[in-house]
């Protein structure tokens, strides 16, 4: 599988996890979702105001690359943040739209960067100011790794309240090939929990 293809997958199942994170978010009393209960960020709605900062802010320089992507110009349109720990939407359901349309631009980029972008250097400066000269690939993949973790910062306090996020993984958007159809060892039907992935 090629850089380019592993960047469309991630772009899908991340899009696929938020959705799913957010419909799970929208069972916690919204009390619950914006108390602030020990995370890096505070609460539910901080975490995910922090993830969406953090999307902005690469998205925002992968939208400067030389090659030039028409798929980021609309991320160039949004106000920098003022700080990692910004809140700009406290209701779920505002959030919940910026976050759709981001994840649409993410699925958008992946498709339209081109695997010889992946193999040149993105020239940038962080959050504080440093200059930075780092590979694109490389950088695009800690985009879906930030998201990744923080989101399972959510998923631990969905689960102290009670709410079960549902599977998490990636095997589910991986197609099945020949070898395990014609074998017979294919999944039953609805089966992608943790355990017969990692079986």
């Amino acid at each position: 599988m090629s850089e380019k293809s592993q960047l469309v997958l991630l772009g899908h199942y991340n899009r696929l996890m938020n959705e799913r994170l957010y419909a799970a978010t929208a069972k916690m009393p919204e009390a619950l979702q914006r108390e602030d209960r020990g995370a890096f960020f505070g609460s539910v709605i901080g975490t995910l105001n922090h993830i969406l900062i953090g999307d902005i802010l690469w998205l925002k320089r992968f939208a400067r690359h030389p090659s030039g992507y028409r798929t980021l110009e609309p991320v160039l349109a949004i106000d920098d943040p003022a700080s990692l720990r910004e809140i700009r939407h406290l209701d779920l359901a505002e959030l919940q739209a910026v976050r759709d349309r981001m994840d649409q631009m993410i699925v958008d980029w992946c498709a339209d960067v081109q695997e010889e972008d992946l193999a040149s250097p993105l020239t940038y400066r962080d959050f504080a100011g440093r200059p930075h000269c780092k590979n694109l690939g490389g950088l695009a993949l800690h985009l879906f790794l930030h998201q990744i973790h923080h989101r399972g910062q959510v998923t631990t306090l969905l689960s102290q309240a009670g709410i079960d996020f549902g599977d998490t993984d990636l095997p589910e958007l991986i197609p099945e090939e020949g070898l395990a159809l014609v074998s017979g060892t294919a999944p039953a039907e609805g089966g992608s929990g943790l355990g017969s992935d990692l079986a």
